[in-house]
């Protein structure tokens, strides 16, 4: 089965789910993709289908006149299509099957790689590893992080270790992780704060997946109608 239809079924493992994003996935590692082959690839468009690609282009980049708005909105639609979006579906399914989840968004790359990087560029995909696993704490990148660093690497360890232990990050020194439920509530991870937020990527999340569609089916309308 596919994961859309076992998502539309409900059929998830009955076990406690986490999963986030960071603020600029794709913010850097894929941009060399071209916007054209990025969305023919991921809907694998044939040439009458081409006004798709137009349609999410226009979305996130207007009319393309403005080259910043052209660079932010490229790289904010590789990271919501292949990252954010999927992402919340997957929180949703879970959460609408029962399971507990809990979603984050991760806000903050290390010091060692932002000297590598374009100032633009925020928290990309991976980026939280390196405090998750603790290399920050234990590995020979320990010497290039500040203090403030490692307390986030502990930070980020112990909301982990919590959920593998009992299937809830959250204990009584941490900042408190709500589950996703109705409300859509999760925790934005930042260096110094965790603060709780709702409906990630709302606007963004509802394009992709009742307008686009909606856009989509009266395109195809008109085309048979114009067929008649």
């Amino acid at each position: 089965k596919t994961v859309q239809e076992l998502y539309q079924k409900g059929e998830v493992l009955n076990v406690p789910f986490m999963t986030g994003v960071n603020n600029h996935e794709a913010g850097w590692l894929l941009s060399s993709v071209s916007a054209t082959d990025f969305v023919n690839m991921s809907f694998s468009l044939k040439p009458k289908d081409a006004y798709i690609r137009d349609l999410i282009v226009n979305e996130y980049t207007g009319s393309g006149e403005d080259r910043v708005r052209n660079r932010d909105g490229f790289t904010e639609m590789l990271g919501d299509l292949f990252f954010t979006i999927p992402a919340i579906k997957s929180a949703n399914a879970h959460r609408d099957s029962g399971v507990p989840v809990y979603l984050y968004e991760y806000q903050y790359p290390p010091s060692f790689l932002q000297k590598t990087r374009p100032s633009f560029v925020k928290c990309d995909h991976g980026d939280e590893l390196f405090t998750v696993l603790g290399f920050l704490v234990f590995f020979v990148i320990s010497a290039k992080c500040t203090s403030e660093e490692e307390e986030l690497s502990k930070l980020m360890m112990n909301y982990w270790g919590n959920f593998a232990r009992t299937g809830s990050p959250n204990a009584k020194n941490l900042a408190h992780w709500p589950k996703y439920g109705a409300d859509e509530e999760y925790l934005i991870i930042a260096l110094n704060k965790q603060t709780v937020d709702q409906s990630l990527k709302k606007e963004r999340f509802l394009f992709a997946t009742e307008v686009l569609p909606e856009k989509i089916r009266q395109h195809k309308g008109n085309e048979e109608r114009s067929e008649l």
